[in-house]
């Protein structure tokens, strides 16, 4: 493939004295004038400058120094596309990674955090406040596979393009009963029993996401141990081929543990996006998305060796990818993205409340890096807001003058009286670099009307204060920051009433003090 010989001084040789010997001649030669005129916008100049240099031509046909350039420039700018639009992919592929280095490498074997997730998870915006539990199915290996849900859940199934395959519990067809699900591999032409939730896959892969919610009118210390219970006494996910004899489900508590399920910024990104490939069918990606990733080396069934040319291009792609990807996460630039149309500080990861990030049929490339950056979990069920039910948040990004949050420095947010949370609410910070929760004394960075020592102001409001160390007076509404480091906070409302959706209620801006 062209764009990815090397373009060497040996390799361009003999293109160089082939243009320099036509370009002697044609300044020894008379030059006839054309007799019909071709406008400019048609032909190449003798040289002209852009971004990437001078590009230089004889008569329309490129100088080799112009080829070089523009090849280097190809490969880069669509290894810069590949890494944007696999992010997904990437983040669900570094969550099986991730929970199999915990143990968890089989579909009978789930990750539970036992006793919350605290910020010993390197894993995306994850919250301290629900049960937790995750699994994955290996439908190339096993074929058919079950998961018998128990009652009172709510979850997802996510394919490996981090696509929503269907909801379960609460949002999902068994509404919260519980019940078997059957997950299909892609193309499966076998028999299809009767009894079960039945869902085709288009990828090998699927990742399983559970949540359970802590019963309210439990104290916390009985709530959080009530719903592990639930989970690990009910749930079994099994191949179908071993319905009579299923393996017992394995339960890995991976609270306080050290768990690191994100994407990479670097040229490893690259390589595991082709290990991906390989475990997945042709029709996992269409034409275009696998035509760009065969531009640079990435193809089912063919190694992935660049030389030391596109590996240099490939690194330096997934440095601008990563950039692209921080700018458009902290400093978004389309509208939807922005929760209040007058503040530039306030995020929603659903850009328009849209989990397909399409308008009008086409992909929304901004938004959807946005939210898999930094997010995971892709439902409808995420990004529908109905009052009184589930669960809606947003993002507070910078300070109220649009600066970057400073962890050496002192900020305030002002919570309105009455938040319209039906159930509660909370404020988790999180980490800039890793986009998880924020690593400081605190065990569970986050604060909110479940905690009991939060201060109210005479008119109802809270303050709650971001710093180093805790104002006087403010320990109960105080959450530690870094000195050299940045944060952000998600703001969540469970149980959202209808002031926060028709935004009659909202938060303040966080505001520095000093």
């Amino acid at each position: 493939m062209l764009s990815r010989l090397p373009i060497s001084r040996v390799a361009i040789a003999p293109i160089a004295i082939a243009f320099a010997l036509t370009t002697h001649a044609q300044a020894q030669s008379p030059k006839l004038k054309m007799t019909t005129e071709i406008p400019d916008a048609y032909t190449a100049p003798d040289s002209v400058e852009t971004s990437i240099g001078a590009l230089d031509y004889f008569d329309g046909v490129p100088s080799p120094e112009t080829v070089k350039n523009v090849y280097d420039y190809l490969d880069t700018s669509r290894a810069v596309n590949v890494y944007l639009n696999s992010i997904p992919a990437l983040s669900v592929n570094a969550l099986r990674e991730g929970q199999a280095a915990m143990g968890a490498d089989a579909c009978h074997k789930i990750c539970i955090w036992d006793n919350l997730m605290d910020s010993k998870s390197i894993l995306l915006t994850g919250n301290t406040s629900t049960m937790y539990a995750v699994g994955f199915l290996n439908l190339l290996k096993d074929g058919p596979t079950v998961v018998d849900l128990p009652q009172g859940m709510l979850g997802i199934l996510d394919d490996m393009a981090f696509q929503y395959m269907v909801d379960l519990g609460v949002a999902g067809p068994d509404k919260g009963k519980g019940g078997k699900y059957l997950v299909l591999p892609p193309g499966y032409k076998g028999d299809v029993p009767e009894g079960y939730f039945v869902v085709p896959s288009k990828t090998s892969g699927v990742w399983v996401f559970m949540r359970g919610y802590l019963d309210k009118s439990m104290p916390i210390a009985q709530a959080v141990p009530a719903a592990s219970k639930n989970i690990r006494s009910t749930l079994k996910v099994y191949p179908l081929s071993t319905a009579d004899a299923p393996p017992a489900t394995e339960f890995i508590n991976v609270s306080g543990k050290d768990m690191h399920v994100i994407l990479p910024n670097d040229y490893s990104a690259f390589e595991k996006l082709h290990g991906l490939m390989q475990t997945e069918p042709e029709s996992y990606l269409g034409p275009e998305a696998r035509g760009m990733m065969a531009a640079i080396g990435i193809e089912k069934g063919k190694p992935f060796a660049p030389d030391a040319r596109m590996k240099k291009i490939l690194t330096d792609a997934a440095a601008i990818g990563n950039g692209a990807a921080r700018a458009i996460s902290y400093f978004p630039r389309d509208p939807g993205n922005l929760t209040y149309k007058d503040s530039d500080a306030w995020v929603t990861a659903y850009a328009d409340k849209d989990t397909t990030f399409t308008r009008n049929g086409a992909y929304r490339l901004d938004p959807r890096v946005l939210f898999h950056f930094g997010y995971i979990c892709v439902s409808p069920a995420m990004a529908m807001t109905v009052a009184g039910k589930g669960s809606d948040y947003s993002m507070g990004m910078l300070d109220s003058e649009g600066k970057v949050l400073d962890g050496s420095k002192t900020y305030r947010l002002r919570i309105p009286p009455n938040p319209p949370a039906k159930d509660f609410w909370a404020i988790t910070m999180y980490d800039t670099q890793t986009r998880s929760q924020l690593q400081t004394d605190q065990q569970f960075p986050t604060k909110g009307s479940q905690d009991k020592g939060i201060k109210t102001n005479a008119d109802g409001s809270m303050d709650i204060y971001f710093s180093p160390k805790a104002p006087a007076g403010q320990e109960g509404n105080w959450l530690q920051t870094i000195p050299g480091k940045s944060w952000f906070i998600a703001l969540r409302i469970y149980g959202p009433e209808q002031p926060w959706i028709d935004q009659t209620w909202r938060p303040g801006e966080i505001e520095l003090v000093k």
